[in-house]
């Protein structure tokens, strides 16, 4: 399930740092304004305990984690949306990601100049989302004027697009994000070829120095006040220390240098999680002697659809799914043990698949 999150920031705020910390494909990192030509794309596993614990009751060759690709998009500046800087050929990279991770610099570093001229990560935000928005303006406006050409036959369908390009547009120009516009469910659909940039989920990341990484400084505090009333996830993380980290050769250093910070674990595994969860997914496992396997679903979909995950076959194929739930699998220690406790589940086409769950899809072609 090939599911996208775009990192998204002004020029020098330490977006590439922190995908180089998670991504086995690494990226230049420069000082420099507008000195990227390109975004970068890389696969990242998501941190799940739950596959170690998986091997200690169920021994297998291999461990396969569920991934998250994640497009790094080169800073963006003010006037993007109008071709300023380098940012605006890559806007249009970010319609295909499902999600936005949107980095915020809240450090101060006298060797690092801001395009800004000053740090203000709440000035930033609104600036950054500002072209977001201008940018989906002009690509609603342009929609309008195809359909009104073919409004003038009558075209109902058209007619009612009209009605629901026209609330998104106002809505934009009020410099409100396309996500809150009062739009029913349903008429969507008159924008879904768009891939709006500001209906995406998105959540924020306060890029700190060293010393603010456990308790964050006035810069978060001023980006948690100005979010306070929105939906979203701030995670803080000190992009620069990520990087130390991840250059550790061994878990045991690792885990040393994270308690000396007062941390229990790499912020950027908490990035990935929180991602993860922001595109709307969960996973399912399947358990054997060959290979421990991590799946990604959305949430909500049904064992047919799970089975199709694993392969194409088992869903037009598919009779039932044998289901496990993960706690008591990992209480009970073993498939004969759930069966014999009756936590094990024959569910049919209609079952909705939870997170965690340990499935075997029976299926016949």
């Amino acid at each position: 399930m090939a599911l996208k999150c775009g990192i998204v920031g002004l020029t020098n705020i330490g977006k590439t740092t922190i995908f180089n910390c998670f991504s086995e494909t690494k990226a230049e990192v420069t000082n420099f304004s507008f000195s990227t030509d390109k975004s970068n794309l890389g696969t990242v596993k998501v941190p799940d305990q739950r596959l170690q614990k998986l091997l200690e009751i169920q021994q297998s060759e291999k461990i396969i984690p569920t991934v998250v690709d994640i497009i790094d998009i080169p800073g963006i500046a003010k006037g993007a949306s109008e071709g300023e800087g380098t940012g605006n050929k890559f806007l249009g990279d970010l319609r295909n990601t499902d999600a936005l991770i949107h980095v915020l610099r809240c450090f101060d570093d006298d060797n690092l100049v801001h395009v800004e001229g000053s740090v203000d990560p709440v000035r930033d935000m609104e600036l950054l989302n500002f072209e977001l928005q201008v940018k989906d303006l002009e690509s609603i406006e342009k929609k309008i004027s195809r359909l009104e050409k073919i409004a003038k036959s009558n075209d109902k369908e058209a007619k009612k697009g009209l009605e629901v390009l026209k609330v998104f547009k106002e809505h934009l120009e009020n410099l409100n994000p396309a996500k809150t516009a009062d739009v029913k469910e349903e008429d969507l659909k008159y924008v879904k070829d768009l891939n709006l940039l500001t209906i995406k989920p998105v959540m924020y990341v306060c890029n700190v120095d060293e010393d603010s990484a456990v308790s964050g400084n006035k810069y978060t505090e001023a980006v948690e006040e100005a979010l306070k009333d929105e939906d979203t996830k701030i995670l803080t993380i000190a992009a620069a220390m990520e990087a130390e980290i991840s250059e550790l050769e061994s878990e045991e250093e690792r885990i040393e240098f994270l308690n000396d910070m007062g941390l229990n674990e790499p912020g950027v595994d908490k990035l990935i999680r929180a991602a993860y969860d922001l595109l709307n997914l969960q996973t399912f496992f399947t358990v054997g002697p060959k290979e421990i396997h991590a799946w990604t679903l959305k949430k909500g979909m049904t064992a047919p659809e799970a089975a199709g995950v694993i392969h194409s076959d088992l869903q037009k194929g598919f009779i039932r799914a044998e289901v496990m739930h993960y706690d008591d699998f990992v209480e009970l220690g073993s498939e004969a043990k759930c069966k014999e406790k009756g936590k094990f589940y024959i569910e049919g086409k209609k079952y909705i698949v939870q997170d965690g769950d340990i499935l075997n899809i029976r299926f016949n072609v």
